[in-house]
């Protein structure tokens, strides 16, 4: 047997019955609903050394280390590791796979008890606050009280953002990467594009393909290959591809003879072979709607109950800019939260954050280690 540094486990749990259903911000209520998450590290004794991650739109529980019979390790390897910034040596780092995902966690795709099919169009829509609501009953089913961090880049720094506006009793700090707080109408556009293909795609069958043994793969693959144009940036592209053709000689028609167009699909053919159509919608869609500080009460809770909190952001980003983060930051400082933002310049978009950026990677851990001196 091969030795695990990372002390991993993986586990599938039913959080809510139909005895304790699950109520959403909708009213709608699922009186079965399983999140798979995986554990690295131990907790200690007193359990304050855990660290909650929150995996971003196509994400899901595998944040490190490489699964038997894998060759890829987990998205968010760069960061969660022994002696990595998030160190698992110190942390006990949680990782769920999203309500709503496609990943062992229950969603649109899970099989509906009543019916016996999918849920199809038929799950309940989505609220960030439902993410919270599952991710805190995860939690107290583990037996934790108090987070040492809750981390999370993108759609996973807005569900931390979320947390710490509803629950900030429940985390010693939040780290928010490459976050918003409201999409612009460029990003909700962006999504509602990538929707539309996958809707308008005959193989959707109306949200029961499964049962139809049809598969939106073309509207899936173009979702993907437009959203990964906005997760880089134009010097990133350029540099990697430049106008390069992809065999020897262009051919003048309309197949692959770039290589940057051989990129795309080559991302779009091993999307569909882990993500699911319906998770993307509910999932992207959630995104769209997000908007935690439009009532004037929204930090109420924060202001009572004040958490460390860091708000990172990447100069290329473009998807989720700067000025986006800048404004999580105003809004929290506000508040009286003890807010520290820093704009990491890196040239790769939005996807910096799951990449190895020297300065990104020693301003998590110099942050995390405080933290960790403080309850020392």
């Amino acid at each position: 047997m091969v030795a695990d540094p990372l002390n991993t486990t993986m586990e599938d749990v039913v959080l809510f019955t139909s005895s304790d259903p699950l109520i959403f911000q909708s009213g709608e209520r699922l009186s079965h609903v399983q999140v798979r998450y995986e554990t690295y590290g131990t907790l200690n004794a007193d359990k304050s050394n855990a660290i909650f991650v929150c995996h971003a739109l196509t994400g899901d529980a595998h944040a490190s280390g490489v699964r038997p019979g894998k060759d890829k390790p987990g998205w968010w390897d760069t960061l969660i590791g022994p002696g990595k910034p998030v160190d698992t040596d110190s942390f006990f780092v949680i990782c769920p796979n999203i309500l709503g995902g496609c990943q062992g966690t229950t969603g649109p795709g899970s099989i509906n008890p009543a019916t016996g099919a999918s849920y199809g169009l038929d799950f309940p829509t989505l609220d960030m606050q439902d993410f919270v609501t599952v991710h805190r009953r995860l939690l107290a089913h583990l037996g934790i009280d108090t987070l040492l961090g809750c981390l999370g880049g993108s759609l996973g720094g807005m569900q931390v953002l979320q947390w710490v506006l509803n629950a900030p009793q429940d985390m010693g700090s939040a780290l928010i990467i490459a976050a918003s707080s409201r999409l612009t109408a460029q990003n909700i556009a962006f999504s509602a594009v990538a929707r539309e293909a996958i809707m308008r795609d005959q193989g959707f069958s109306d949200g029961h393909y499964l049962e139809a043994g049809t598969t939106p793969d073309t509207g899936m693959s173009i979702a993907r290959m437009m959203a990964h144009i906005t997760y880089t940036s134009e010097g990133a592209l350029w540099d990697k591809f430049g106008r390069e053709p992809q065999n020897s000689d262009l051919s003048g028609d309309f197949g692959v003879d770039f290589a940057i167009e051989s990129y795309l699909q080559h991302q779009a053919e091993t999307f569909l072979d882990r993500f699911d159509a319906l998770s993307y919608l509910y999932l992207s869609r959630v995104m769209d709607y997000f908007d935690p500080f439009g009532s004037d009460d929204s930090c109420k809770l924060i202001r009572a109950n004040p958490v460390d909190t860091l708000v990172c952001s990447f100069s290329s980003d473009w998807r989720f800019s700067p000025r986006a983060s800048k404004r999580i930051a105003t809004r929290l400082e506000r508040a009286g939260v003890p807010v520290t933002y820093q704009e990491i310049r890196a040239g790769v978009g939005h996807d910096s954050f799951l990449l190895e950026i020297p300065e990104y990677l020693e301003l998590i851990r110099r942050f995390l280690n405080h933290r960790l001196e403080v309850i020392s």
